[in-house]
């Protein structure tokens, strides 16, 4: 039954806990919370059911009201307290609203059986209570016990990131290998992190590694490719890619095909191969869209004026008169960052990020905060021109409740900066400036700037921005999710920001 007949059949009345359950899961698949929550509410409160009381709470998680999903969950885990899906969401909600969760997750380990996720949440909630070191404990011991988690194995590697342990980063992955030589999916997850590092020198010498092991030359024959384009061994990394099976291809690995074709000027065979990547829609068109931009406008293509030409697709918006103090908001966000060092795999370069969905927070600081996001983001989208069903930005739905794909606050410290790089999860992205260094006579003119449109510098590509956005504490910068963006450094002071993508509606 469709969420349109379960909706109209539990508004008539006519529907069991059951019905209602099933109304709430496609509520969530289908991104309609708010139409099916208080019929789930009622439904709870009058049965007093743990799994009723369960689904308001995952409702109430999808709208950002997490105080709100955490009394609901206590409701669940006070009927069902032995129940470890429940208690699992409990210490989720209270994780991402920005409460102490560690007992929490400790609790819904505790009621197993063993959950991969349950362990990564509770890794995470120890790391944002400083216990950062406990947290590398736990992890780097379950690895070593079942050596096949990958998903660990990549949780440690990012949390030794953040502890400024880069360099053991993959040491699990290395020590699992002593144990499995052969194993393809530990070869791979080994692969997968160099990739993410960018290390692409260590990605190439572990596929090396993993012929040598045994594993077979075509089942990491990806990742030799990737690596060969992006060390400029052009002529092998061509070999490399034609041995490739097109409609087996990965997503990434295509995109990294067009990436080397571009590097090396080859425009008309990188034509061919953006177009079929928009034809097939879906995943595989949204990942190309940065590269279309690139291709188009290295060629005067007039798609690249139908794409990124209208100005108003960039937009600030002044809004130091609607947010908290920025002296209070740039306190609160300083305790938030507890890092020392980078994410393994994002844009900033000398300084930190925080850790879990900013805006889900429930202090009243952080809803102010994205009180103000969303006004401006709803003036934005109003503004925009025509609908174009076939634009990435203009050709979704606008009349739908605004979600986030991701929030998060960067805090750079001396001539750090933003690397140049685009959000493939996002719909529309953002800066906000939080507070700013003050301007030092040696610095260049545009130090801290956002700049728009120039490619990632990995890309050897003669492209400058074709915008350029001065920091402004309090000013908001919200533009497509696929428009290349990046920050020229300061030479020293902080500078402390929000970002945050807007999640494609639904």
């Amino acid at each position: 039954m469709s969420f349109a007949a379960r909706l109209a059949a539990a508004r008539r009345g006519q529907a069991d806990a059951d019905d209602i359950a099933d109304l709430a899961r496609l509520a969530l698949d289908e991104g309609e919370e708010e139409q099916a929550l208080p019929l789930v509410l009622a439904a709870a409160s009058r049965a007093d059911a743990a799994r009723l009381w369960q689904w308001a709470g995952l409702l109430q998680r999808g709208l950002d009201a997490h105080a709100d999903a955490i009394d609901s969950f206590a409701k669940a885990a006070r009927l069902a307290p032995d129940d470890a899906s429940i208690a699992h969401g409990r210490a989720r909600v209270a994780f991402e609203a920005g409460l102490d969760a560690v007992s929490l997750f400790e609790a819904a380990e505790r009621l197993g059986p063993p959950n991969g996720d349950v362990l990564i949440g509770l890794a995470a909630a120890r790391w944002a209570a400083g216990q950062g070191e406990a947290a590398e404990a736990a992890l780097d011991a379950i690895v070593a016990q079942v050596p096949l988690w990958l998903q660990g194995h990549m949780q440690l590697a990012q949390l030794r990131a953040l502890m400024g342990r880069r360099e053991a980063a993959t040491a699990s992955f290395e020590r699992a290998l002593v144990q499995e030589p052969a194993s393809l999916p530990l070869w791979r997850g080994l692969l997968d992190l160099h990739l993410q590092r960018e290390d692409h020198a260590a990605q190439a010498e572990a596929v090396a590694r993993a012929v040598a092991a045994g594993v077979a030359e075509a089942d990491v024959a990806d990742h030799a490719a990737i690596a060969a384009a992006e060390l400029g061994q052009a002529d092998r990394a061509d070999r490399l890619f034609e041995t490739l099976p097109g409609e087996a291809m990965r997503i990434a690995t295509r995109i990294w095909r067009v990436r080397h074709l571009l590097r090396g000027a080859r425009f008309p065979q990188a034509g061919p191969l953006v177009d079929a990547e928009i034809e097939a829609g879906g995943a595989r068109r949204a990942a190309i869209w940065p590269y279309a931009l690139l291709l188009w406008r290295l060629t005067d293509d007039p798609r690249y004026a139908w794409l990124a030409g209208d100005p108003g697709l960039v937009r600030t918006f002044d809004l130091r008169d609607r947010l908290p103090p920025l002296d209070a908001l740039a306190a609160h966000l300083r305790t938030l960052h507890v890092a020392r060092s980078e994410y393994l795999d994002q844009s900033v370069r000398g300084g930190t990020q925080t850790d879990g969905p900013l805006f889900s927070r429930i202090d009243p600081l952080t809803q102010a905060l994205r009180a103000a996001v969303v006004g401006a983001i709803d003036a934005y989208v109003a503004a925009l021109p025509a609908p174009d069903p076939s634009h990435p930005l203009l050709g979704v739905r606008r009349d739908r409740r605004r979600r986030f794909a991701g929030s998060w606050s960067v805090r750079l410290r001396g001539a750090g900066y933003h690397a140049n790089h685009v959000h493939p999860q996002g719909w529309i992205s953002s800066a906000l400036y939080v507070a700013l260094p003050e301007t030092r006579p040696g610095d260049a003119p545009e130090a801290g700037w956002l700049a728009l449109g120039e490619p990632q510098a990995a890309l050897g590509l003669d492209l400058p921005p074709t915008r350029m956005v001065e920091p402004v504490a309090g000013r908001l910068v919200l533009f497509p999710s696929w428009m290349w963006h990046g920050t020229r450094p300061f030479v020293e002071g902080e500078r402390l920001t929000v970002a945050f993508d807007v999640a494609p509606p639904r």
